[in-house]
């Protein structure tokens, strides 16, 4: 495993030159052909600037993010030939520090979708076993880390679409607080639910990230002031006495005894195996009760609010201004025929259903009741806050799934489980997702969910819980046992 550290001692130590970094990660993409993480990826190295630990490192930008004059596709048909005018806040400050980009990374189309299946040039594979999927919508990102491509990648998170692909690829998954990284130049999906994100090898890394892109951003209003706290630096605190819960019933094994999962069954007792390794750091971790209605509730409302907005933030996705002109004699022909051939049927389900939540008549009992549900979950989310530091869960219900068995469908399997990280995005909380343990020869994670602004205590207890685990050792021995 190579984390930024080791990139920037070998750079400094004249052991490799940040040209033959860019020059091994072209040619490990290419080793890597049928991951297909990578959309674009650029024939030679931009010129460098800044002198942060980042300069010279390679990394992965999913493609929904603007980069000035470099294909930029959202692994949308519409949007296949798109070549941006502006650079996004997290490219510049990136590129300003140093940092290489390598490429543009494959993605579920528009951000949309949890499988990695959906992109227009084709489904992204696990690098740990390509019979299974990495997840999505961020899922070249994610493969870019996991096949030792590049250090570090960026994503985007509006559900759980950088902390869930974490988990299947054994890597870490952090979204920052809404806010404390910029989104300007970040393609919408669900504007008050996507945030900035990214996958790396190690928590200190994460921390590496969030100290470089956080800040204030006068094209985004939605930026928080910088707090100036260095993330890197309170990774050692001591996290005695720090207090974690998390969900009574729908974490233990029985609850779905009628399910016969022998995976769901045996992710769970590594969750409690986790936890009684936890306690002996001095955390405290707790069982609590919360309403089966809210935690059921978590979809159905997630759906409704983000295909709304989806479907408001795409309208210029016309054929018109963006895309292959389509066929017709008047507007709405052109705008019909070139949505028709240039959407996937995942994405036209989800335009159709936005546009009949926001119906004048329908928006009362939908939209508005959708977000009457988000602000129980998060009201009694802080509520919870008051007493404990953050929300500890299995990142998922089992491993990464095969392809014949990927669904972007309602599961009735462990609901809640495949969905309460949406809460994060609900609330806007810090959340991160870190590697467990192994179950059936593939990682499983845990992910912890804190308050708002307190982004460095989540770092903080991920990465006290993250030396704890030693899972690179656990997966050294996973491997041993092939």
């Amino acid at each position: 495993m190579k984390t930024i550290k080791s990139y920037r001692k070998e750079l400094d130590d004249g052991k490799v030159t940040s040209e033959e970094l860019f020059q091994e990660a072209r040619k490990k993409i290419l080793e890597n052909k049928e991951i297909n993480a990578y959309v674009t990826v650029l024939e030679e190295k931009e010129e460098q600037e800044g002198n942060s630990i980042l300069k010279g490192i390679p990394y992965g930008l999913k493609d929904n993010f603007s980069t000035k004059g470099i294909l930029t596709t959202a692994s949308s048909n519409i949007l296949k030939d798109y070549v941006p005018v502006y650079d996004a806040t997290v490219y510049k400050k990136l590129k300003a520090s140093g940092a290489v980009l390598l490429g543009k990374t494959t993605m579920d189309e528009l951000a949309m979708g949890g499988t990695g299946t959906t992109g227009h040039t084709g489904v992204v594979r696990n690098p740990l076993d390509p019979s299974r999927l990495i997840g999505g919508s961020s899922a070249g990102s994610c493969a870019s880390v996991v096949a030792g491509i590049t250090p570090f990648a960026i994503g985007s998170d509006t559900g759980d679409s950088v902390r869930k692909p974490a988990s299947y690829g054994g890597v870490v998954g952090f979204k920052p607080t809404y806010g404390r990284i910029s989104r300007y130049g970040l393609f919408a999906f669900a504007s008050s639910m996507d945030h900035v994100a990214y996958f790396t090898n190690t928590t200190e890394d994460a921390a590496i990230l969030t100290d470089i892109l956080k800040g204030p951003d006068k094209m985004d209003m939605t930026t928080l002031e910088d707090d100036g706290k260095k993330y890197t630096e309170t990774l050692e605190n001591d996290v005695t006495g720090r207090k974690l819960f998390y969900f009574k019933d729908v974490t233990n094994p029985s609850y779905y005894q009628d399910k016969k999962d022998p995976i769901l069954t045996e992710t769970l007792t590594k969750f409690h195996e986790t936890i009684e390794k936890i306690k002996t750091l001095g955390i405290e971790v707790e069982e609590v009760d919360f309403d089966k209605n809210l935690l059921t509730a978590i979809y159905p409302a997630y759906m409704t609010i983000s295909c709304a907005e989806a479907t408001s933030n795409n309208a210029n996705l016309t054929g018109i201004q963006f895309g292959p002109r389509g066929e017709g004699d008047t507007p709405d022909e052109i705008m019909m025929d070139a949505r028709t051939k240039g959407f996937s049927e995942l994405i036209k389900r989800r335009f159709i259903l936005g546009s009949y939540i926001l119906q004048k008549e329908n928006q009362e009992k939908l939209f508005l009741n959708a977000g009457r549900v988000r602000r129980l979950i998060v009201d009694k989310m802080t509520e919870l806050f008051q007493t404990y530091d953050g929300l500890i869960m299995p990142a998922s219900g089992g491993i990464a799934p095969h392809f014949e068995d990927a669904s972007d469908a309602l599961s009735d399997a462990y609901l809640i489980l495949e969905n309460h990280m949406a809460i994060g995005n609900f609330g806007g909380f810090p959340s991160i997702t870190i590697p467990s343990g192994i179950v059936h020869q593939m990682p499983v994670a845990i992910n912890i969910t804190g308050r708002v602004l307190e982004d460095d205590v989540v770092l903080n207890i991920a990465h006290q819980i993250e030396k704890k685990l030693n899972f690179q050792k656990i997966k050294e021995e996973a491997r041993c046992e092939k």
